[in-house]
């Protein structure tokens, strides 16, 4: 489990693909390193990836981690050659049960990647629009997640939503200054890709209710699910009152 809130800007040394997958290699990434262990988790540009290998001193402190394809084909960390050597990434570890819980629970578990449509400077911050591909079978729209003044995870960085056009598929965000300087977000440029996790309590909500809605799920949720239904027909005057609940607390 991460944050959102960006450690360390480390810098993309080695970059090695073949059928079975790609490793990578972060260099100049000392500070995040001094308590780290083989088989530890980094967010890496908003994937959770295992390190397999480092070293705190060599090369600024480096680390080595492997993608396998599924990774590859669900973010900018490689198949369409978006990283490469001499990029910086964004590092966050994993978070600890010791420190404060300042951005949204996200899991470095990316789903999509998204383009740069534009960017407008609004005094010292820095508004980003962008657009989500077109949903298909395997990967359904993410736009029913994203909502005004909700979270995104945008590269692995914790951001608000500031508009969305679920029409053409696009959302924006605000940079204030100082995320500008600590994360890799405000350097690309329009056009490039960025990798996107929506918030994960939305998804788990929208299948507690489907589920209700199908019959399946707690009698909790079928009952709240019921109620609102009951009130939008009333409400819509398909019905005229709303039934009596059979746990109306009555004596």
């Amino acid at each position: 489990m991460f944050t959102g809130l960006i450690e360390h800007l480390g810098t993309v040394s080695a970059l090695h693909r073949d059928d079975g997958g790609c490793a990578l290699t972060i260099s100049q990434s000392a500070p995040i390193l001094v308590d780290c262990h083989i088989g530890d988790s980094i967010a890496v540009n908003g994937a959770c990836l295992t390190v397999v290998e480092f070293d705190v001193e060599h090369d600024g402190g480096y680390f080595k981690i492997w993608l396998a394809n599924e990774t590859l084909s669900r973010t900018d960390l490689g198949n369409r050659g978006d990283r490469k050597v001499g990029d910086q990434v964004n590092l966050e570890r994993a978070m600890g049960a010791h420190v404060r819980f300042g951005g949204h629970f996200v899991q470095a578990h990316v789903d999509i990647t998204a383009t740069i449509l534009k960017r407008t400077l609004d005094g010292d911050s820095l508004r980003l629009w962008f657009q989500l591909p077109e949903p298909t079978a395997e990967r359904p729209s993410l736009l029913p997640y994203i909502i005004p003044k909700g979270y995104v995870t945008i590269d692995g960085a914790s951001l608000t939503v500031t508009s969305v056009d679920d029409a053409e598929r696009t959302f924006g965000v605000m940079l204030i200054q100082h995320t500008q300087q600590k994360i890799t977000l405000a350097k690309k440029a329009n056009g490039e890709r960025v990798n996107i996790e929506v918030d994960m309590v939305g998804k788990y909500v929208e299948k507690s209710v489907l589920a209700a809605l199908e019959g399946g799920g707690g009698e909790a949720m079928r009952t709240f699910v019921q109620r609102i239904v009951e009130e939008t027909l009333v409400n819509k005057g398909i019905l005229p009152f709303a039934p009596v609940s059979n746990d109306s607390g009555s004596m």
